[in-house]
C-alpha cells in the first residue's frame, strides 16, 4: 500500500524520520472506532472508551473508517499496510454516535461526551475526520478539550458541491479545520471550503479499508484521511518539540505551509510541512499561551480580555480566523508527483472518506 501513498515521497517521509516518528504523543481518534487487531496497529493502541450505546467497544469498527485514520497517523505498514506519517505514535480510540456506526444511539448526541473523553485522557492531538451540524454540547467539549491543553484538528468536510456546508466541529473558532488537496497541490473539488480552513493535507486517492472487516484496502477521496495526515503532521512536529504548547504545534503548522503569506478559503494557510521545522527548523512557536486561531489566551488563563472576531460574528457560526484569498492552490512546493498507477483489482471510490455526525442544530 506504500507504493499507492504518493504523499510520502514529496512530504519527505523518510528524511523526516530519521529526526522524529512521533515517539511519545498519543492522538484521540473520534470516530467509528479503531480495529486494534489490524497488522498495521499491532502495539500502537490504546485503551480508549466507547460512547456511541452500539454493540461492542472502542475496537469494533463497523466499517473501517476509524480504523484506516488511525493507521494513516501511525501504522507500521507491515504485512502490505498503510504506514503512517508517525508510525511511532500511539493511537486512543473513541467510538461515537457516527451515522455509520450500526446500532448507535443517535437519538442523542454523544460527539460532545467523545471529546470531553478524549480532553481527560494522555492524548496531545484530538483527530476527528468527521462533522455535521453544531451542537451546544460538541461546542463546550471543544472550548474543554482547548483549555486542557489538547490540539484539535478536524475534517472541513466533502460536501463542496452539494451546498458547501459548514460542518462542525471544524468550522468551531478553537479547532483547526483541515481541506484536502490533490496531488498538483489543487483542493479536491468535494473539499468543502470557507473562512473556517485553517490547514490542507492530501486528501486524494488514499488507500484506505473498503469496510469493517479488514479484507482489502479501496482507494478513497476525502477531508478525513487529510485531516489524519495534518494530525501525524503534529505528532512529528510535537515529538521532536515535546515542551511545546499545542498552540506552538499548530502555529508552526501554519507558518510552514505553503501558503501561509497568502490564506485561503479553499486551502487555509496550505498543505501541512512538517519536513521545514524537522529538517530545516522553519516556523516560531512564539507564546506558548495564545492560539493562533483566535489570538486568544487559552493556556494558564489570566482575566478575561475583550475577545477577537469569532467564527459566530464572521458568518453564521463561522469564524474569520484570518483574512483569506480565493485561490485554489497552493504554490505546489513538493506537491506535484506523476500520476501513481492504481493496482489491479482497487475499487475506487471518489468523494469519499468523511465520517457524518447526527447533530441536531440549535
Amino acid at each position: 500500500m506504500q507504493s499507492l501513498q504518493w504523499y510520502l515521497k514529496p512530504m519527505q517521509a523518510e528524511k523526516m524520520w530519521e529526526v522524529s516518528t512521533g515517539k511519545g504523543i498519543k492522538v484521540a481518534i473520534i470516530d467509528t472506532g479503531v480495529d486494534a487487531s489490524s497488522p498495521s496497529l499491532k502495539g500502537r493502541v490504546l485503551p480508549g472508551k466507547d460512547v456511541s450505546g452500539a454493540p461492542g467497544d472502542e475496537n469494533e469498527p463497523d466499517n473501517g473508517h476509524g480504523t484506516t485514520m488511525a493507521e494513516l497517523i501511525a501504522g507500521s505498514g507491515r504485512g502490505g499496510s498503510l504506514k503512517g506519517l508517525a508510525p511511532d505514535a500511539k493511537i486512543i480510540p473513541f467510538r461515537t454516535s457516527l451515522e455509520s456506526v450500526k446500532g448507535a444511539d443517535t437519538e442523542k448526541d454523544h460527539v460532545g461526551e467523545a471529546i470531553r473523553a478524549a480532553a481527560d485522557s494522555d492524548a496531545q492531538i484530538i483527530n476527528m475526520s468527521m462533522g455535521g451540524a453544531p451542537h451546544p454540547d460538541v461546542k463546550r467539549a471543544v472550548e474543554y478539550a482547548t483549555k486542557k491543553g489538547k490540539l484539535l484538528l478536524a475534517s472541513t468536510g466533502n460536501d463542496a458541491k452539494d451546498g458547501n456546508h459548514l460542518n462542525y466541529p471544524a468550522a468551531y473558532p478553537e479547532v483547526a479545520a483541515v481541506a484536502g488537496i490533490r496531488q498538483d497541490g489543487k483542493v479536491g473539488d468535494y473539499s468543502t471550503h470557507g473562512e473556517q480552513t485553517t490547514l490542507s493535507g492530501p486528501g486524494d486517492k488514499i488507500p484506505a479499508w473498503c469496510d469493517g472487516k479488514l479484507q482489502g484496502y479501496c482507494i478513497k477521496s476525502g477531508t478525513s484521511s487529510a485531516t489524519a495526515i495534518a494530525s501525524a503532521s503534529a505528532a512529528l512536529i510535537w515529538s521532536k518539540h515535546p515542551k511545546w504548547t499545542s498552540n506552538q504545534v499548530l502555529r508552526v503548522l501554519m507558518e510552514t505551509g505553503d501558503h501561509h503569506d497568502n490564506p485561503s478559503t479553499y486551502i487555509g494557510h496550505g498543505a501541512v510541512r512538517p519536513r521545514l521545522n524537522l529538517l530545516e527548523n522553519k516556523g516560531d512557536p512564539g507564546d506558548p499561551d495564545i492560539s493562533p486561531l483566535t489570538g486568544e489566551r487559552t493556556l494558564h488563563t489570566k482575566p478575561d480580555k475583550p475577545k477577537s472576531q469569532s467564527k459566530d460574528s464572521a458568518k453564521g457560526d463561522a469564524p474569520d480566523k484570518v483574512k483569506v484569498a480565493d485561490s485554489q492552490s497552493g504554490d505546489g512546493n513538493g506537491w506535484v508527483l506523476p500520476a501513481v498507477g492504481i493496482a489491479a483489482g482497487i475499487v475506487i471510490l471518489a468523494g469519499c472518506g468523511f465520517a457524518v455526525v447526527r447533530l441536531r442544530r440549535n
